[in-house]
């Protein structure tokens, strides 16, 4: 076989003329390695068979007559058995089947006045394709995007598409980490998708997991022991081996993997998961080394870089001239769990370390993370690191996600665990605060449809294991622990799992009160020129009262300034008012602008908030206000003599 002259990515199956590709392939394991052509999917297949050349560092690699289309595995030392590329580019008939060779010139993109994205002023949105249209397609998918883009949304995150086994499942089991999963179609059904989201305004970023693997259709064995570290587990299986020795060709596969889906597919960037198991000492950590092989590849484009990170460990968005990775954003759990406790008032498992205060969301309105270094109780150690200095948009914050979604009895949605009042409150809170808000898939309308952990990977013992390490890990909490509830937990391999959390948007006219609070907040954000702002030091707080506060959104000579008064409580009438967050600069006066106890989201009616007299604070409210001029002199203080 012939040697490649010139390839854009070192592994893989790549075109090199009509009829011709070229493979190359790491395995060090391996005395010889057979390129093995087959007709068809079908065992009694017709095959040929075409040794690879052997290249210094363990790879081979070597051209064939074969086309886009053309299906294949590769033969290690002559075994009777044969396996898939672990660059394959498509797996049709999924991991446990042939590869394909994949032609990414035959789509013709629309999309060259694009961009790009940049984090501040975004509004993300996270996506499960599988769940959400009923087909679980890319094409069903993409008819839904120009009302994504209608109401405000600004980026769509993508949960992980790397192929995996069985016909559902999170994505968080990929074994084939370039191959877009084979049942939301076809990879130009992928490139469609996101064409689409670029001609609408949207971008598009990817869930990757760099983790570790799924537990079913991992062949890397086959080819090298080197991918994985096996005294070092995360909570998922082995490590991936970053730093150990001959790692270079394993990191070589995760930065060609990042480039791929940036300039194969177009993305607009990463959400990295559970960085904290990402084990890497080298001088460059992997996640950012594969950033930055990602902005180069996109370039002149922009894309963004968001880290999920349990640690909470700031340096990930700091530049690498600090010591830092040189990502967007991060994940902020914290605020999460503060919202939960707040709505709610469940104190349990990790949410034992939050009281749902005022304070709290004033200071992560500030610095970000609330820990930052503190003792954590419910882990015994201390948690986060300093990130004072980031600015505000690099902290994504929600009240939803698939993870905490689903880490209740039922996957039930959080707005059925509060009072409308308080979800309305603390959705407004969301979505005007001065982070970076993402909404998970229906959160918009009120879905009324759950999202439980469904998996349909491996045999029944493999099922039952997961079935079982998910309800231990749902026993951390209390109220999920007991026998009762333990019995009535969703199976995770129950096809009826996965259907039952596939949308419905019917819900948008069902729910329409909640659908307006939340298109009429996305354009007050958009639109407002402090809540679209996301300055540094651009907002203050203040507790005013047990669950009360206010955030005030300063301008330059505070004659623009913005209030934003949150109450989780009851009906408050503040008097005293010792607090000069409230106080207006002369000549103006502060006027209501928006309620989330307006009549037109299902409240009792907007009532005024501030006078010369007084201030009320309507019961499980938030209000924003803005400064005009005063519409009579202020009023002057009477004279009081002594003695």
């Amino acid at each position: 076989m012939e040697r490649a002259t010139s390839r854009r990515y070192p592994i893989g199956a790549e075109l090199i003329g009509p009829t011709q590709t070229h493979f190359r392939v790491w395995a060090p394991k391996a005395q010889d390695v057979d390129l093995v052509l087959e007709e068809s999917a079908k065992k009694d297949a017709e095959r040929t068979f075409h040794p690879l050349l052997r290249e210094d560092g363990g790879y081979f690699s070597g051209a064939a007559n074969a086309g886009a289309g053309a299906l294949y595995r590769f033969r290690v030392n002559k075994a009777e058995h044969f396996h898939p590329d672990p660059a394959s580019r498509f797996q049709p008939h999924g991991p446990h089947g042939s590869s394909c060779v994949v032609d990414p010139t035959q789509f013709k993109w629309t999309d060259s006045k694009w961009r790009g994205v940049q984090m501040k002023a975004e509004i993300i949105y996270e996506m499960h394709v599988g769940t959400f249209t009923k087909e679980g397609t890319w094409r069903a998918a993409s008819e839904q995007l120009a009302e994504l883009a209608r109401i405000g949304i600004t980026v769509v995150e993508m949960m992980p598409i790397a192929d995996f086994p069985g016909n559902f499942g999170w994505g968080y089991d990929g074994v084939d980490l370039f191959a877009p999963f084979h049942l939301y179609g076809t990879p130009d059904d992928l490139r469609q998708f996101v064409d689409r989201a670029h001609s609408l305004g949207l971008a598009v970023i990817l869930d990757v997991v760099y983790n570790h693997f799924g537990p079913d259709g991992n062949y890397l064995a086959v080819y090298s022991d080197d991918y994985l570290i096996r005294e070092q587990e995360t909570d998922w299986g082995d490590s991936i081996n970053f730093d150990g020795p001959n790692s270079a060709p394993v990191r070589e596969f995760y930065i060609t993997n990042g480039r791929y889906w940036i300039e194969e597919f177009h993305f607009d960037g990463f959400r990295f998961d559970a960085t904290d198991a990402v084990h890497d000492k080298s001088d460059e950590y992997i996640i950012g080394a594969v950033g930055r092989a990602a902005r180069k590849t996109a370039a002149p484009r922009s894309i963004i870089l968001i880290a999920e990170n349990e640690r909470q460990v700031a340096k990930l968005v700091r530049p690498r001239s600090e010591g830092g990775d040189d990502l967007d954003a991060v994940w902020n759990d914290d605020f999460h769990h503060s919202a939960v406790v707040a709505l709610t008032g469940r104190r349990e498992a990790y949410y034992s370390d939050f009281l749902g205060t005022p304070q709290e969301f004033i200071s992560a309105a500030k610095y970000g993370y609330l820990f930052q270094g503190q003792p954590y109780f419910w882990q015994e150690a201390p948690r986060g690191t300093p990130a004072f200095g980031s600015p505000p948009h690099a902290f994504v914050a929600f009240i939803e996600n698939h993870d905490q979604v689903s880490n209740t009895a039922a996957g039930e949605r959080l707005r059925f665990q509060s009072s409308p009042g308080r979800y309305r409150a603390m959705t407004a809170l969301l979505l005007l605060g001065p982070w970076t808000p993402l909404l998970f898939q229906g959160q918009e309308f009120g879905a009324s449809t759950p999202f439980i952990f469904f998996t349909d990977v491996g045999d029944g013992p493999m099922r039952e294991a997961i079935r079982k390490g998910r309800f231990g890990f749902l026993a951390q909490f209390p109220s999920l622990a007991t026998k009762e509830v333990q019995e009535r937990l969703p199976v995770p391999s129950d096809p009826t799992s996965f259907v039952s959390c596939k949308l419905d948007f019917s819900e948008r006219q069902k729910n329409q009160e909640l659908y307006d609070l939340h298109v009429d907040l996305l354009r007050l954000r958009r639109e407002d020129s402090r809540f679209r702002e996301q300055k540094p030091n651009g907002v203050d707080g203040a507790v005013l009262g047990p669950a009360s506060f206010v955030l005030r959104y300063f301008s330059e000579d505070n004659r623009d300034d913005r209030l934003l008064v949150v109450n989780f409580g009851e009906r408050r009438e503040l008097k005293p008012l010792p607090e000069p967050l409230l106080a207006p600069p002369l000549g103006l006066e502060w006027e209501t602008i928006w309620s989330s106890e307006s009549a037109r989201y299902g409240g009792s009616g907007t009532a005024t908030v501030a006078t010369q007299d007084n201030w009320t604070i309507p019961a499980e409210a938030t209000v924003a206000l803005r400064l005009v001029p005063e519409k009579k002199p202020r009023k002057q203080p009477k004279p009081r003599k002594w003695g």
